[in-house]
């Protein structure tokens, strides 16, 4: 029934997010059994690798990487990608060559918003991507609104990462980005995405490495990328909860190591990343490296 499973949804997202309570996988084995269960033989007989939902209700809390089907996590068998809907599902391979990406965050602590604390893992994220792809970075002083502005605006970056503090709602009016003078609401990041699409290269990942989902706001990340993909940005990045400092630096450098041999999909290159931290013995609960979720074009 319709209660049992928001009841065991529930349960789940509290003991991912709440670790030191032990996670359940019980709990994560039902729910496999309800999505996964019914047509895995099938999935197995058509040799598929990739699984893209489009999640409803409490779904939306949850990371379908960590479906457990007794002997593995959901992500050692697939990549797994979210779509908004059917309507904006729309896979295209990246066929450009030369990659590159636009850096941008902010790792102290800024006057106007206090209450956010400094992220000491952002320097180390940032020029640990520049290692495996050109990047430019706009790190700190130099990540001002007005800067990002011009820099999107004048040049054809396929990826934007944003390493910064922020908060994601499905309200416009409560997300927000920070920047080291000011904040970039959902409007103004939208005109930017906008902007950059009536050009010849539209942004092909839009990576939110520092931000949170609001809380209690199951619609948060899937509205995000609704409007980001409606926007012009074909995927985007984003984490279901506060994620790890140092967990989100190696999470991120392993995906873009992946993704500079240009042999995988961005969901393969990510759920690579996935199974790093997983292994690791430092990262292997589902807190670490679950959190991140690809949504929109997952090629």
């Amino acid at each position: 029934s319709q209660p049992e499973i928001e009841q065991q949804l529930a349960s789940v997202n509290i003991n991912i997010i709440n670790s030191w309570r032990g996670l359940r996988k019980y709990n994560l084995q039902t729910i496999h059994d309800w999505l996964i269960g019914p047509v895995e033989v099938e999935l197995a007989n058509s040799n598929i690798r990739t699984l893209v939902f489009i999640p409803d209700g409490g779904l939306r809390d949850l990371p379908m990487s960590v479906l457990y089907d007794g002997e593995r996590y959901s992500i050692e068998k697939y990549s797994i990608a979210v779509a908004p809907s059917l309507q904006l599902i729309d896979p295209k391979a990246n066929v450009r060559q030369n990659v590159s990406v636009l850096t941008a965050g902010v790792s102290e602590t800024r006057p106007h918003r206090p209450n956010l604390g400094a992220l000491p893992g952002v320097k180390v994220e940032l020029e640990n991507i520049k290692g495996q792809i050109p990047s430019l970075i706009l790190l700190n002083e130099s990540f001002t609104e007005s800067n990002f502005n011009t820099v999107v605006n004048s040049s054809g970056y396929e990826i934007v990462h944003l390493a910064t503090h922020g908060q994601v709602s499905s309200v416009a009016e409560e997300t927000f980005l920070l920047t080291w003078d000011d904040v970039i609401n959902l409007n103004e990041l939208n005109t930017l995405i906008s902007a950059d699409q009536k050009q010849e290269n539209p942004i092909e990942l839009l990576v939110l490495s520092a931000c949170t989902t609001a809380v209690g706001d199951s619609r948060a990340a899937l509205g995000l990328a609704g409007i980001a993909v409606r926007g012009g940005a074909r995927s985007t990045i984003a984490s279901l909860w506060t994620a790890d400092d140092l967990a989100t630096t190696e999470l991120m450098t392993r995906f873009y190591q992946r993704l500079a041999t240009g042999q995988v999909t961005k969901a393969e290159a990510l759920r690579q990343a996935q199974l790093e931290l997983l292994q690791s013995e430092a990262f292997n609960h589902p807190i670490y490296w679950s959190a991140f979720i690809l949504l929109g074009n997952w090629l």
